[in-house]
């Protein structure tokens, strides 16, 4: 029995080999998959709520639209991944690696991406609202349009990031690096700068 249909058959796959694998719409919730590789996976449209990805890799794999409400994410790697409309609500991403990630209009709605890396990565009209962002690397992140309403940012690095039309209403900036960040048109109401780094 190949890795895949071992997945198919238990929807347990932890440390498989499943790099390139299709899986399209899969049915993978609560599916557990921690350490596996899956680089270059076909995972648009996918259901992967509740599953445990701890520790897997996903560097450029597909999951555009796919839903990962509630999935165990902690240190995975989804450097340039695609995950464009994806479902991310309550997932746990701390410690993630989404270096140039795409995640244009993703819903990230009270996740977990507490000491993640999102440098460089493409959050354009993304849902951040109560978003753990501590320690965050943002370095050079689009965040144009995004919403992070009542998101925590403390201590994240921002620096030289695209907030411009963002939605930073009640925000957590303490200690936030700022410096070079591009905040035209950025509503900051009732936002917390404290002792955040502006110049």
């Amino acid at each position: 029995m190949n890795d895949i249909d071992k997945l198919k058959a238990t929807n347990k796959c932890e440390g498989c080999d499943l790099r390139e694998a299709d899986l399209n719409d899969a049915d993978l919730s609560e599916a557990k998959l921690g350490g596996a590789n899956l680089t270059l996976a076909q995972l648009n449209g996918a259901d992967l709520s509740g599953a445990d990805l701890r520790g897997a890799n996903l560097n450029s794999a597909y999951l555009k639209l796919a839903v990962l409400n509630g999935a165990y994410l902690f240190r995975v790697s989804l450097n340039n991944a695609d995950l464009r409309g994806a479902d991310l609500t309550n997932a746990d991403l701390n410690n993630a690696d989404l270096t140039e990630a795409d995640l244009k209009e993703a819903d990230l709605t009270n996740a977990d991406l507490s000491e993640s890396s999102l440098s460089q990565a493409n959050l354009s009209g993304a849902n951040l609202t109560r978003s753990d962002l501590r320690w965050a690397d943002l370095y050079e992140t689009n965040l144009s349009e995004a919403n992070l309403t009542e998101a925590n940012l403390e201590s994240a690095d921002l620096s030289d990031a695209l907030l411009t039309n963002a939605n930073l209403t009640g925000a957590n900036l303490k200690r936030t690096d700022l410096r070079g960040a591009d905040f035209t048109g950025t509503n900051l109401t009732n936002a917390d700068l404290s002792e955040a780094y502006l110049r």
